[in-house]
């Protein structure tokens, strides 16, 4: 017979035996946000009073892990900390501050051009995209950097095989991180594993700040930013402080993907950042078994958006299991051989070429 998960208040009583650092515990200190019990699971917030603190109570969280998980009922415990700035990188590095200055187009020292790729909709593909054109544009001889500004759920660091923390020799300056020929930087370097971000607003668009204006990028061709999907406050920081060459918008075929396309070039627009093209991912799948052609989620829907809005299509990117194998072993196929590397070769190539014409498509 399973137990039953014990009520909220056997939890906050559980939590009551928690001491604090500078005394008190969880419950008086008043410390515990958005307590739940799910199917076992229990989920809640700490609340710190500055990102010092939050690294401070790394013991708390453990202590409250163990005596959650002893309680009848309760299979897992899933705790988060959130504090008015982030938890500091190595060594006294804050990212997380809320943005500095009035709204100003600059321009990130010895960067050539700022290339966003976004996308209006989650799980199309887009950090997967911008990792492999990142990698295929620096094995053409380009100086590539790539920023992986997905706040929220960053996956740079996974795809490219280097999750360890940057180093900074001042606590001011971040060096960024290099891997397969290119140099980049994702938050999701800076916090320990499994570790959410909850921020407001402010505090993403000053840590996107810092991350473009306190990295040594050194002299790049190009700096790619991987965006978050949708249109909400890395794209609006993004295109109102910093000087964008231009936009890339990745969807998929499907109408539901395009829709939301639509939304993330309608903002573009309304940020006056020039979309260059736009790149259907997914657009076809070939059995590796028998060579059949198959078009899961449809066949030719950004080609139209394309060409009902005058812009590129800027490439056709198959679905293959060997680009979700490359990404989770932090290998990207645009490092090795094949048709999928090909064909980001060839997109590489084409924005290389637009790029020294003096174009931007």
């Amino acid at each position: 017979m399973t137990d039953t998960p014990p009520a909220l208040d056997a939890i906050r009583a559980c939590l009551t035996g928690i001491a604090l650092p500078e005394g008190g515990n969880l419950i008086s200190a008043d410390r515990v946000r958005a307590l739940a019990v799910t199917q076992g699971t229990v989920t809640f917030v700490i609340e710190a009073a500055d990102a010092a603190e939050a690294q401070a109570l790394a013991p708390v969280v453990e202590s409250a892990e163990c005596a959650l998980r002893a309680l009848p009922g309760i299979t897992s415990v899933n705790i988060a900390v959130t504090a008015h700035a982030a938890p500091k990188a190595p060594p006294n590095l804050t990212i997380g501050r809320h943005p500095e200055g009035a709204p100003q187009q600059r321009r990130i020292p010895g960067v050539k051009r700022l290339l966003a790729i976004g996308s209006g909709k989650g799980g199309v593909g887009k950090s997967t995209v911008s990792s492999n054109l990142a990698v295929a544009m620096a094995r053409q001889g380009w100086k590539v950097g790539l920023l992986d500004a997905d706040i929220y759920g960053p996956s740079v660091p996974t795809m490219l095989g280097v999750t360890r923390a940057p180093a900074s020799p001042d606590g001011k300056v971040i060096i960024p991180l290099q891997a397969h020929g290119i140099s980049f930087m994702s938050i999701g370097n800076m916090l320990p594993e499994g570790q959410a971000v909850i921020w407001r607003g402010p505090m993403l668009m000053g840590a996107l700040q810092q991350l473009l204006m306190q990295v040594r990028w050194g002299d790049l061709d190009v700096l790619i930013v991987d965006m978050p999907p949708g249109t909400g406050d890395v794209q609006l920081t993004l295109c109102t402080h910093f000087d964008v060459t231009g936009a890339i918008v990745v969807s998929t075929p499907q109408d539901v993907a395009l829709i939301d396309a639509q939304k993330a070039l309608t903002a573009f627009k309304e940020l006056k950042t020039e979309v260059i093209g736009l790149i259907e991912n997914m657009s076809t799948y070939v059995c590796r078994n028998c060579g059949h052609e198959e078009h899961i989620f449809g066949h030719g829907g950004v080609a139209a958006k394309a060409v009902k809005l005058g812009l590129p299509l800027l490439a056709e990117l198959p679905l293959s299991i060997d680009v979700r194998l490359a990404g989770d072993a932090g290998k990207p196929i645009a490092a090795g051989e094949g048709p999928v590397a090909e064909a980001y070769g060839r997109l590489a190539a084409r924005l290389i070429a637009a790029a020294e014409a003096g174009g931007q498509g």
